[in-house]
C-alpha cells in the first residue's frame, strides 16, 4: 500500500515515514524545495516536490496511486511579524489537501492536529483536576494565540469534510519527545540546552509528554481503525506532568543537575515582552514569546483512554524516551563537549515547551 506524506521533513513526519516503512509501506513525501531531509535519512521514499498550497488539482495528481493520506504539514511558530502566512498555510492548505484527496479518491485521510484544540481541564467538586477528553470543545477564549486560532480553524474544515462523508479521521498528538528532532522543536530545544548546561531557568508549566514512537503508531492506527469524523488523543496515559519531572527525569539519565526554581510568571513575561520586541526590529523570532508565557500558565492535562482503548496507541516509558532523545541529540551534533559547556552562562532566559510537533 501506499501512503502520502505532508509535512514528511519535521519531527512527527520523519519518525511517521521510517515507521510507515518499518511496516511495509510505500511512501510518498510531500517536499518543498530545500526541505531539510536530514530526519529522512537511511530510508527510500518517493520525493514529489510541491506545497500544501498549491492548487488542489496540483495536489490531488500527486497523490495519485496512494490510499492513506497523512497530512501533518503546519506553521507551527508562536511568534511571527505577520499571520498570514500561517493561516495560508495551516487553514487554506488543509482546505486544499482534502480537496486534493478527495479528487485522488483516498481511502483515508489523517489529518494532525493539536491537543491545543482540546478545551483545558476544569477542577472537580473535590477542587481535583480532571484531565481534558476529545469531547471537551474549546472557547473562544481559549484560542489565545494565531497558531492554535489557525489549527482549530483547520480542525473545524476537517470536520466539515468528514460531515460530508470524506473519510478523514483527526489525531491531536499532545507533546511528543524523541529522536530525529533536527530543527529542533521547542522541546528539543529545551532538552538540548539542558544538556549543553546553558538552562538556568525555566517555566514550569504542566503537560501531557509522550513519545514519538507512541505518537507516530498512533496515526497509522488511526487510519487502520479510527473512525471517520472523530478525533484522537495521541497522548501518554502517565504522561501528564510537570517541566519540573522532566528535569529530573533528565537529571537521573545524565547526572547533570537540574535548576532548582522555575522562573516567576512576571519576570518570563517581562523577559518575552522585550525579546518580542527586539524580533520587531530584526524580523528574528524571539527566544521566548508572550503566547508561550501565558500558556505556561495553564494547566494542559488530557487524556488519552479513547485512543488507547479504540486504536490501540502504546504507551511507551517516558523515560525511554527522553533517553533516546537523548541519545539522539548526543550522536548528532547538536551537544557540545561537557568540559566546553560546563558552568557555561546562557544566553536564554527560560524555557517554556509546548504541543503539537507536527
Amino acid at each position: 500500500m501506499k501512503c502520502f506524506v505532508t509535512g514528511a521533513s519535521g519531527f512527527l513526519g520523519a519518525n511517521l515515514v521510517h515507521e510507515l516503512i518499518a511496516q511495509g509501506f510505500v511512501v510518498r513525501c510531500l517536499l518543498r524545495p530545500g526541505a531539510d531531509t536530514r530526519g529522512l535519512s537511511g530510508i527510500r521514499f518517493e520525493a514529489v516536490s510541491g506545497d500544501v498550497t498549491d492548487k488542489s488539482d496540483a495536489l490531488g495528481q500527486l497523490m495519485e496511486g496512494c490510499e492513506w493520506v497523512f497530512h501533518l504539514a503546519a506553521n507551527y511558530r508562536w511568534w511571527l511579524p505577520e499571520y498570514g502566512p500561517m493561516y495560508k498555510t495551516n487553514v487554506l492548505g488543509t482546505q486544499k489537501v482534502l480537496r486534493g484527496a478527495v479528487k485522488a479518491r483516498v481511502k483515508r485521510i489523517v489529518y494532525t492536529s493539536t491537543t491545543g484544540c482540546i478545551a483545558l481541564p476544569k477542577p472537580s467538586a473535590e477542587n481535583l483536576w480532571v484531565p481534558s477528553t476529545e469531547e471537551d470543545r474549546v472557547s473562544a477564549a481559549q484560542m489565545s494565540n494565531h497558531y492554535k486560532k489557525s489549527k482549530w480553524q483547520a480542525e473545524v474544515a476537517a470536520r466539515e469534510a468528514a460531515a460530508e462523508g470524506v473519510p478523514v479521521v483527526i489525531v491531536n498528538p499532545s507533546t511528543p519527545i524523541g529522536a530525529r528532532d533536527i530543527k529542533p522543536t521547542p522541546t528539543g530545544r529545551f532538552i538540548v540546552d539542558f544538556l549543553n548546561n546553558t538552562l538556568p531557568g525555566y517555566l514550569d508549566t504542566e503537560q501531557n509528554w509522550v513519545p514519538v514512537q507512541d505518537v507516530v503508531h498512533g496515526h497509522i492506527l488511526a487510519a487502520k481503525k479510527g473512525r471517520i469524523g472523530e478525533r484522537y488523543i495521541l497522548g501518554h496515559a502517565e504522561g501528564n506532568g510537570s517541566m519540573r519531572h522532566m528535569l529530573e527525569i533528565l537529571s537521573q539519565l545524565t547526572g547533570y543537575p537540574a535548576p532548582k526554581a522555575p522562573m516567576r510568571y512576571p519576570i518570563a513575561i517581562g523577559l518575552a515582552r522585550i525579546s518580542e520586541l527586539g524580533s520587531t526590529l530584526t524580523k528574528r523570532p524571539p527566544r521566548i514569546s508572550v503566547a508561550e508565557v501565558r500558556m505556561a500558565r495553564r494547566k494542559m492535562w488530557v487524556d488519552p483512554s479513547k485512543a488507547i482503548q479504540e486504536l490501540g496507541i502504546p504507551q511507551t516509558s517516558l523515560k525511554k524516551a527522553l533517553s533516546e532523545a537523548v541519545a539522539w541529540f548526543q550522536q548528532n551534533g547538536y551537544v557540545k563537549n561537557p568540559s566546553e559547556s560546563a558552568g557555561k552562562p546562557s544566553e536564554h532566559p527560560a524555557h517554556s515547551v509546548h504541543s503539537d510537533q507536527a
